[in-house]
């Protein structure tokens, strides 16, 4: 019997996974991560003891393991997460996350304990493609809950002993199934933040972290000329009006990040749109990497409409993407996602 470990957080999702992988006759045990005790997080946050996990491992009669992975989140994820927020870009920490510790770490310390396979109780789909015998991720079900997008990292060796129980179904059909089995986090409520930022103050942990505030500087309005000062650096993304602190008509929004000179340049909403976009460090999924111009549907953040782009690669290896239709605030540090019909295609790092 397949032995599959599957990463419980305690939410509804993993709950239902544990229950539906029972269901296909696998030998599960549970993986709960400890992450944050080496964070300096808010002292009213509550304790990360798994506590909930355990409750449903219990109820399920599954093994039940508790991996403490602190230093290692703490000096990548927490670590990429501040370095690119000081070097004027928008990280998104999940999508590395899934790479580097959840697929990673998780999985080198499942296989450790004798795991076949790992799993998740993410929305999304894995398969293999029966002629390029590439492995392929594929979008959930639930196009509402679709994470395909925080998974474009994953590579070929993750994908090849990755389960995704929950991607045939909708986000109703799951707590359904949480409670016709009677799982305690039936009806607990789905994280909106980013888990080592709970009380969503990620400037605020970014001081803690490095021991300082991070440095002001000056407001640059459309002429170059200093309109003011900022409250910090990394408080600021491209796009932001609100929070700016000035009162001008029309109004402005941040446009550009100077970390050298920790300016913040500012200027109308209408020079924030663009139809061209040139992303790095790639990660190819569904084909081995991209040779030639192709048209691909795209999203530039997880909330982001998907939309066309053709994708033209460029000799040093990133990617220019030629859209379709006009983009606001595409912002650096961001993922470009490509997508071919249920397929991902690729992800790379938005530069400009």
């Amino acid at each position: 019997m397949a032995q599959v470990f599957l990463g419980m957080s305690g939410g509804v999702d993993s709950s239902a996974a544990a229950v539906l992988l029972l269901e296909r006759g696998y030998c599960v045990h549970g993986l709960h991560l400890s992450l944050l005790n080496t964070l300096p997080l808010p002292e009213n946050c509550p304790p990360e003891d798994g506590s909930d996990a355990r409750a449903v491992a219990q109820a399920l009669e599954l093994p039940f393991h508790d991996l403490d992975l602190s230093e290692r989140f703490r000096q990548t994820v927490a670590a990429y997460f501040i370095r690119e927020y000081e070097a004027g870009r928008t990280p998104n920490p999940c999508v590395f996350c899934n790479r580097e510790i959840k697929f990673g770490a998780m999985w080198d310390a499942a296989q450790a304990l004798g795991a076949d396979y790992l799993a998740t109780g993410h929305y999304a789909n894995a398969a293999r493609d029966p002629v390029s015998g590439r492995y392929l991720l594929r979008r959930g079900a639930d196009r509402a809950k679709d994470q395909s997008y925080f998974l474009c990292r994953l590579t070929q060796e993750q994908l090849s002993h990755t389960l995704f129980p929950l991607g045939g179904l909708t986000k109703p059909q799951v707590r359904e199934l949480a409670e016709a089995r009677g799982l305690p986090t039936a009806r607990k409520r789905d994280s909106q933040d980013i888990c080592f930022v709970p009380d969503g103050d990620y400037a605020g942990l970014i001081a803690r972290c490095v021991g300082h505030d991070s440095p002001v500087g000056p407001f640059l309005g459309p002429d170059g000329r200093v309109l003011g000062q900022h409250r910090g650096f990394v408080r600021y993304t491209k796009g932001q009006h609100k929070g700016l602190g000035l009162a001008i008509e029309p109004p402005l929004y941040v446009l550009e990040k100077d970390p050298a000179a920790c300016a913040i340049r500012l200027g109308h909403n209408e020079e924030l749109f663009t139809m061209e976009v040139v992303a790095g460090d790639w990660n190819w999924i569904s084909i081995p990497t991209l040779t030639a111009p192709m048209e691909f549907t795209m999203k530039l953040r997880y909330s982001q409409k998907e939309s066309p782009a053709i994708a033209e690669p460029l000799a040093d290896g990133r990617v220019r993407l030629r859209l379709r239709e006009a983009q606001r605030a595409v912002t650096p540090g961001q993922f470009a996602v490509l997508y071919d019909g249920e397929n991902v295609v690729g992800g790379g790092v938005i530069e400009k």
